[in-house]
C-alpha cells in the first residue's frame, strides 16, 4: 500500500449514452438508452436521465421500454466509441506511461510512474488531486464528456473512490482512512464477490466489509477456501498490492451476434458465420495479431451453448482461412432446432503469420486456401455494419446510425418502418436539427461515417490536451484551490 493517493482510476460517466448525447444535440438532457433494439436485445448503457426511471446496464431492452417508453433507443456505434476512447486514453498517457485500460471507458493510471512531483520529489494528496481535477477539465474540453476520478493508494480503493465520485466528480481516499471507509460497505463492494459468494457470507451473518475483517482469516478460509478467503480478508482490511500494468496481452479475439428470430436455414447460418469470421479477422488485424485456433460458438433456441474449435498448423490472419475453418466447424453441428446466437473467435494469438496456407487438412487439393473460391457475399452496408444482414432482410435503417442526404447533409436515423425512414439533420456543435421523412429506398440517402462529438471532423481533435505534468502539480499543489 502506498502512503500517498497516486493510483488514479478514471470511469467515464454513462459513456456510450454520453457520446450519443454529445454527438446529437437534440438528445442532450434527455433519456438515452443504447443497446440491442431487437426483442432479445439488452441495455448496454443508459444515460443518467434514463436511470431515474430504473433503467440500467444488462437489463432486457423490453423491460427498459416499459420503464422509460419516451427515451431515445439507439443502436451502438462501437467504432465511434473506440475513437473517443483513444483520445481519452491519450490524455491519460500524458500523465504517466503506466496506464492500464480495463475497457473503452475505464482505466487505472500510476501517477508515480509519471515523474517526480515537484522539487521535493514526493507526491502529496494535494498534488494528486490537482492532477485529477485538471484531467477532468481536459477530458471535457477535448471530448465534451464527463469522467469521474478516484485517487487512492491502491487499485481497489481508487475504483471505489471513482464510484463514490459519480457522476462527474473526484474523490480522494487519504491513506490511513481505508478501513473506516470500507467497514460499512456491503460485501459486494470488494472485487471477486459475486452473488454466490455474497450469499455464502450472508448465511454466516456477514453482510459488510467490516464484518469480513472481524470474522478473521481462518473463518473466511473455512467458508470460501484458502485462496478466495485469504484474498477477501486482505482486501477487507484495505490492503491491495496489485500494480498498475500497462500492457494486457489479449488471449483471443472474437465477434458474435444474437438474432431477433432463431435461424434454421443452413445457408443463412453459413452466411452469418462467414460474416462473423470477416469481422473477427478485421479486429485481429487491427490489433496487429494472428491466431492459430479458430473457435465457433453456437447458442440454441433453448439457451444451451456449445463451442467447437480447430487448431491450424500455424497462426494466420487470412480471412479465407478463418472462414473455411469456421464453416467446417458449424457444419458439423445440428442446428435444425434453431440458433439464437453465433460467434467466431480466434485464439492462440501471435505477432506473426504462417506463410503456409495449407493449414487445414482436406483443403490441399484446392491450392492456396480459398484461392479458387469466390469471396463470401458481403452484406449491403445499409445503416451501418450491423444493418441489412446479407440479402436476407429488406433494406432498412437502424435508429441512431449515421446517414447523409444529398441535399440536406449529415444526420442520424431517428426511426424507420412501413417503408419510411425518419432522419434528424444535425451534427455535433449545431443546434437541434429538423426532422424529415423519406422512403427507405430514397436514392439520395446513404450511410455515412460517424461525426465525433468534438465537431464535424472525422479525425481526432486538432487541439492538444493541456494536462498538468507531475512536476507542475507538485509545484502548484500547496495551497492550490480545487478548480
Amino acid at each position: 500500500m502506498r502512503g500517498t493517493p497516486t493510483v488514479l482510476h478514471l470511469d467515464m460517466d454513462a459513456f456510450y449514452a454520453a457520446v450519443e448525447q454529445a454527438a446529437k444535440p437534440s438528445l442532450r438532457g434527455k433519456p438515452v438508452i443504447v443497446g440491442g433494439l431487437g426483442p432479445r436485445g439488452v441495455v448496454a448503457t443508459a444515460s443518467y436521465e434514463a436511470r431515474v426511471f430504473g433503467v440500467h446496464s444488462a437489463m432486457p431492452m423490453a423491460q427498459a421500454r416499459r420503464l422509460c417508453p419516451n427515451a431515445a433507443y439507439l443502436t451502438p456505434r462501437f467504432g465511434l466509441y473506440r475513437r473517443v476512447s483513444e483520445v481519452v486514453m491519450g490524455l491519460l498517457r500524458e500523465l504517466s506511461p503506466l496506464v492500464e485500460p480495463l475497457s473503452l471507458d475505464e482505466a487505472f493510471v500510476d501517477l508515480q510512474a509519471g515523474g517526480a512531483a515537484g522539487e521535493t520529489g514526493r507526491w502529496s494528496a494535494d498534488a494528486a488531486r490537482a492532477v485529477g481535477e485538471r484531467l477532468r477539465r481536459d477530458i471535457r474540453a477535448v471530448t465534451g464528456l464527463c469522467g469521474s476520478v478516484g485517487l487512492a493508494g491502491s487499485k481497489m480503493l481508487a475504483k471505489i473512490a471513482s464510484e463514490q465520485a459519480k457522476p462527474d466528480g473526484l474523490v480522494v481516499i487519504s491513506p490511513g482512512t481505508e478501513r473506516a471507509l470500507l467497514a460499512p460497505m456491503p460485501v459486494r463492494t470488494l472485487p471477486g464477490v459475486g452473488p454466490a459468494t455474497a450469499q455464502t457470507l450472508r448465511r454466516s451473518g456477514i453482510a459488510t466489509v467490516g464484518e469480513i475483517a472481524e470474522a478473521g482469516e481462518a473463518e473466511l478460509v473455512r467458508l470460501l477456501g484458502r485462496a478466495h478467503g485469504g484474498a477477501l480478508y486482505t482486501m477487507a482490511r484495505g490492503i491491495d498490492e496489485r500494480p498498475v500494468v500497462a500492457e494486457r496481452d489479449a488471449k483471443s479475439v472474437s465477434a458474435e451476434d444474437t438474432f431477433d428470430t432463431d435461424l434454421t436455414d443452413r445457408a443463412r447460418i453459413q452466411a452469418e458465420i462467414a460474416r462473423l469470421a470477416d469481422r473477427c479477422v478485421a479486429r485481429l488485424r487491427a490489433a496487429g495479431r494472428s491466431g492459430r485456433t479458430v473457435v465457433v460458438k453456437i447458442r440454441s433456441y433453448d439457451f444451451s451453448t456449445l463451442t467447437r474449435s480447430e487448431t491450424l498448423r500455424g497462426p494466420t490472419d487470412d480471412p479465407a482461412v478463418v472462414r473455411e475453418a469456421a464453416a467446417r466447424l458449424v457444419g458439423g453441428v445440428d442446428t435444425t432446432a434453431g440458433v439464437r446466437l453465433l460467434g467466431v473467435g480466434v485464439s492462440g494469438l501471435a505477432d506473426f503469420t504462417q506463410e503456409d496456407l495449407f493449414a487445414q487438412a482436406g483443403t490441399r487439393a484446392a491450392g492456396l486456401l480459398g484461392a479458387d473460391r469466390p469471396p463470401s457475399p458481403a452484406p449491403p452496408a445499409v445503416g451501418g455494419p450491423a444493418a441489412g444482414r446479407e440479402t436476407w432482410e429488406v433494406r432498412h435503417w437502424l435508429p441512431g446510425l449515421d446517414i447523409r442526404h444529398a441535399r440536406y447533409g449529415p444526420g442520424w436515423v431517428q426511426g424507420s418502418g412501413l417503408g419510411r425512414v425518419t432522419v434528424r439533420f444535425e451534427q455535433p456543435g449545431s443546434p437541434p436539427g429538423r426532422v424529415r421523412t423519406f422512403a427507405v429506398d430514397d436514392p439520395e440517402l446513404e450511410p455515412s461515417e460517424p461525426l465525433p462529438p468534438w465537431g464535424g471532423q472525422a479525425s481526432e481533435p486538432a487541439i492538444r490536451p493541456n494536462v498538468m505534468s507531475s512536476s507542475e502539480a507538485g509545484a502548484a499543489a500547496p495551497g492550490t484551490p480545487s478548480p
